[in-house]
């Protein structure tokens, strides 16, 4: 399994990637195996999310599950790629596979809401 050191999680297995005042976001290398073969996915671009909010689906064989921000802002980009290959999230959940991007309205929700890499193989065990 892969967890870059760069990235900041969630406990809710999302990734975050910071890019100035913007949040790039995906689910982990953990989440992707754990839903199976993902299917699709359903975000809605141009909303306005806060923090802890759920703001989109990733639906799998096995299961539907919530994709919760870890920041408040508003979504100004998805990874509309994803809609004819939705498995790229489980080949390259990192790279190809990040789901969206929010502009961020307060950054320091990432201090409240995200851990580094140890913290993160610690709560999944690894």
């Amino acid at each position: 399994m892969n967890f870059p050191e760069t990235l900041s999680y969630t406990k809710d297995h999302e990734w975050i990637r910071v890019e100035g005042n913007v949040a790039v976001i995906g689910i982990t290398d953990f989440a992707q195996g754990e839903l199976g073969d993902v299917i699709y996915i359903d975000i809605t671009e141009g909303a306005e999310v806060k923090s802890g909010d759920s703001c989109g689906t990733v639906e799998a064989v096995k299961t539907v599950s919530d994709i919760y921000t870890p920041v408040s802002g508003k979504v100004t980009e998805v990874n509309n790629a994803l809609n004819d290959a939705p498995d790229t999230v489980n080949r390259d959940p990192y790279g190809a596979g990040w789901l969206l991007k929010i502009e961020m309205s307060n950054p320091d929700d990432l201090k409240a809401h995200a851990m580094d890499v140890t913290a993160y193989k610690a709560l999944i065990g690894k």
